[in-house]
């Protein structure tokens, strides 16, 4: 099967406030939507859609990375001890395992992403 996802049209998002196991809100209640499009049968790679409101976020890819590609919105990405990076749409961005930072969502951000396990 091939799946397809089409991202600027995307429907069907689940909403909720973000918190973890994926991140940790950092001035009050981040509320995000997403979609899972794409599973392996182990989870080791899991694909879909995710929109955030803005807010700062503490993000930690301990056990797993993520490869985004940002299709509407702008955030700045702040790796500990690194400078700040701003990514935004049309922007891709990869986080691998052992990224540890902080993400700003300065305005709705879109993205497809794409998370691997070892």
């Amino acid at each position: 099967m091939t799946a397809v996802n089409r991202p600027l049209d995307a429907t069907g998002l689940d909403e909720k406030p973000l918190g973890p196991p994926s991140a940790e809100p950092l001035d009050g209640d981040v509320l995000v939507r997403s979609r899972v499009d794409f599973a392996n049968d182990d989870r080791t790679v899991v694909s879909g859609i995710w929109e955030s409101e803005p807010g700062r976020s503490r993000w930690e890819f301990l056990t797993r990375g993520e490869i985004i590609h940002v299709v509407a919105g702008r955030m700045t990405v702040q790796r500990d001890g690194e400078a700040p990076v701003e990514v935004a749409a049309g922007t891709t961005a990869y986080f691998p395992i052992g990224w540890c930072g902080v993400w700003t969502v300065h305005e709705r951000l879109r993205k497809v992403y794409v998370v691997y396990k070892s």
